[in-house]
C-alpha cells in the first residue's frame, strides 16, 4: 500500500509540472545490497563506533565537550578517507565540512546536513546513564554489542543521549560513505557535509557561519538528515519544517507571599490570572485564540493539498498507543495540524503542590510557551499580535522585572520574555530535486511517507535566504525515540535503514537530478 502511495505521488508530480526528462527507471537493487553485505559484515565496528561518538557529553550550552564531539567526527571521517575540517566562528562551536569533490564537471552538489548537539539531561530521569550507550532488547533486557563478524537483534534499540537525535544522522552518513569505498561504489553527486554544533540552541550563530563560508557551501540543494520516520515504521521526505518562537510570560500578586486564610479573596492570586489569561490565548481544542494569527498564515498550495489528502491517516493507532482517547482539532488528522500554527504550553511554575503544598497566595507566576509557526507567520508577526492579545485583556506588558511604582500604578502587569525565533520553510512539490529523490527511493521499492512539512521546527530559513538553494528532509529513525526525553534510544534496524538509504541516495540522485 504505502508503494502504491509513493506512485500516487510521482504521478500527482508529474500531473502539475514535472520535467518531462524525469521518466521513472528502476535501479537494480545492487547499491542496497551492497551496502546492506557490508553492513552485515561489520556490526561490530559500525556499533563500536558509534558508541564511542555517543558517549562524548553533547548538551549545547558545554563548548569543550561540543569541541570533542568536532574533533571526533574529523577523525571519523578521516580513518574512512573523507577530509574533514572545522569551520569556526565567534562565540559559537565548531562546525564539521566536509566537500567530497565531484565524479565529473556536470555532477550536481548537495549539501548534507545533521547536527552533533544534543538536549540537556536529568540523569536521574534515565533507566541508565545518558552518555553510557546501552543497548536493550524488546524485553527491556541490555544485550552486549555483536562480537566481529557476528549481528544483533535489529529490534534492539541503544539508547544515550543523541542516539536518534541527530548523532544517528551523522554517524549514518558517515557510516554510509564508508560501505560506498569498501563496495567500490562512487556518489553520483557532489557531496558536501555540514554537521552543526547548537542546533538545540535554536542555532544562534549558523546564519554568521553560513554567510562567512558561504563560497565554501554552496550547493545546488541541501538534504537534512533530522527528525523521526513515520509511525508506521517508513521513513520520511519532508518538503518543510515549521519556524519557532518562544515566549515566557510572569504575571504578579502580592511583593510577599501572603497566608490565604487572611488575605484570600482579597489580594490578588497570580496562578488565577495566569490560568485565566493563557485560556484567552489558547481553547482546549487547541485553537489559538490570538487575533491575526490564523489570518496570517498562508493557504496551501492545490499540490499540498492533494499531497496532504493522499497521505494514509494513522491516528487512531496512534492515539491507541498514546493512550489517548481523543486528539485535538475535531478529529482533523495529525498531517494536516502540523501544517498549522500552534501555541503549546511547556510548563507552569508557581507554589507548590502535594506535600510541599502552602495555604499561602505565591507572590508570582510562570508560564512557559512556545510557537510553531507557519510559512509567512514570522516571529516578530507573532511577538506584535500576542502583545497586542494581552493589552486587550487588560494587562500592562513590560519586558523587565516591575519595579515599586509601576507595580502601585498599574493593576495587572505581565512581564514577556520572548526567545529567538525563526519562520518556517516549505519547498514546493513540483521542484526538480524533489522529484528526484522521490524517484531515487522509489526506485529502491522502499516505503516512503511523503509529507509538505513536519511538525519539527528547524532554522532552515537561514539556509534558504544565504544558499538560496531547495531544502529537503529525510528523516529514518523511529518515530518512538524519546528524542529530548529521558532514555532516547534508536532501534537498530532504522540506524541500518538510514545507512542504506543514504548511500542510495548518494549513488543514485544525481542520475534522477536534471
Amino acid at each position: 500500500m504505502r508503494h502504491a502511495y509513493v506512485l500516487l505521488v510521482l504521478q500527482l508530480v508529474a500531473c502539475v509540472g514535472a520535467p518531462a526528462h524525469a521518466d521513472r527507471q528502476r535501479v537494480n537493487g545492487s547499491v542496497r545490497d551492497h551496502v546492506r553485505s557490508y553492513r552485515r559484515a561489520h556490526e561490530h565496528e559500525l556499533l563500536t563506533s558509534f558508541a564511542e561518538l555517543l558517549a562524548i557529553p553533547n548538551v549545547a550550552a558545554d563548548p569543550a565537550n561540543l569541541r570533542r564531539n568536532a574533533d571526533t567526527i574529523v577523525a571519523m571521517l578521516a580513518s574512512r578517507g573523507v577530509a574533514g575540517r572545522l569551520l569556526e566562528i565567534d562565540g559559537g562551536p565548531p562546525v564539521v565540512f566536509a566537500d567530497l569533490g565531484a565524479s565529473t564537471k556536470r555532477a550536481k552538489t548537495l549539501l548534507v546536513y545533521a547536527h552533533y548537539d544534543g538536549q540537556p539531561v536529568d540523569a536521574s530521569e534515565w533507566t541508565s546513564a545518558p552518555f553510557t550507550p546501552v543497548a536493550r532488547g524488546k524485553d527491556g533486557r541490555e544485550l552486549a554489542l555483536p562480537a566481529k563478524g557476528k549481528t544483533i537483534d535489529p529490534d534492539a534499540r541503544l539508547y544515550a543521549r543523541s542516539a536518534s537525535d541527530d548523532k544517528a544522522g551523522v554517524f549514518g552518513i558517515i557510516a554510509a560513505l564508508e560501505a560506498l569505498k569498501a563496495t567500490g561504489l562512487a556518489p553520483s553527486v557532489r557531496i558536501k557535509l555540514l554537521f552543526e554544533g547548537e542546533e538545540e540552541r535554536s542555532s544562534p550563530h549558523l546564519r554568521a557561519m553560513l554567510v562567512k563560508y558561504a563560497a565554501l557551501l554552496e550547493a545546488d540543494a541541501v538534504l537534512f538528515i533530522d527528525g523521526p520516520g513515520s509511525p508506521d515504521g517508513a521513513p520520511l521526505v519532508s518538503l518543510g519544517v515549521r519556524g519557532f518562537t518562544s515566549l515566557e510570560m510572569t504575571v504578579y500578586g502580592p511583593n510577599r507571599s501572603l497566608h490565604s486564610g487572611h488575605y484570600g479573596n482579597w489580594a490578588p492570586n497570580p496562578i488565577s490570572l495566569l490560568a485565566h489569561l493563557v485560556d484567552t490565548m489558547r481553547d482546549t481544542d487547541g485553537t489559538i485564540l490570538v487575533r491575526g494569527i490564523r489570518d496570517a498564515v498562508r493557504p496551501l498550495t492545490a499540490s499540498e493539498r492533494k499531497l496532504l489528502s493522499a497521505t494514509p491517516n494513522l491516528d487512531s493507532e496512534l492515539r491507541h498507543e498514546l493512550g489517548l482517547a481523543w486528539s485535538e482539532g475535531s478529529g482533523a488528522p495529525l498531517a494536516e495540524r502540523v501544517l498549522l500554527p500552534a501555541l503549546n504550553l511547556r510548563g507552569i511554575e508557581a507554589g507548590h503542590v502535594d506535600s510541599k503544598a502552602a495555604n499561602a497566595i505565591p507572590t508570582e507566576a510562570r508560564a512557559s510557551i512556545d510557537f510553531r509557526l507557519v510559512p509567512d507567520l514570522t516571529p516578530e508577526k507573532v511577538r506584535a499580535l500576542v502583545e497586542d492579545h494581552v493589552r486587550g485583556q487588560g494587562y500592562y506588558v513590560v519586558h523587565d522585572d516591575p519595579d515599586a511604582a509601576t507595580r502601585a500604578e498599574h493593576a495587572r502587569i505581565v512581564k514577556l520574555t520572548w526567545g529567538d525565533g525563526y519562520p518556517a520553510t516549505r519547498t514546493p512539490l513540483e521542484t526538480p530535486v524533489v522529484t528526484a529523490l522521490l524517484r531515487t527511493l522509489d526506485a529502491t521499492g522502499t516505503k516512503v511517507a511523503i509529507k509538505p512539512a513536519s511538525g519539527a521546527s528547524l532554522p532552515t530559513n537561514m539556509f534558504d535566504e544565504v544558499l538560496k538553494a531547495p531544502l529537503m528532509f529525510l528523516s529514518t529513525v523511529n518515530y518512538d525515540n524519546n528524542q529530548h526525553a529521558a532514555n532516547e534510544n534508536v532501534r537498530i534496524q532504522n540506524l541500518w535503514d538510514g545507512i542504506e538509504l543514504y548511500a542510495v541516495v548518494f549513488v543514485e540522485l544525481g542520475k534522477a537530478w536534471r
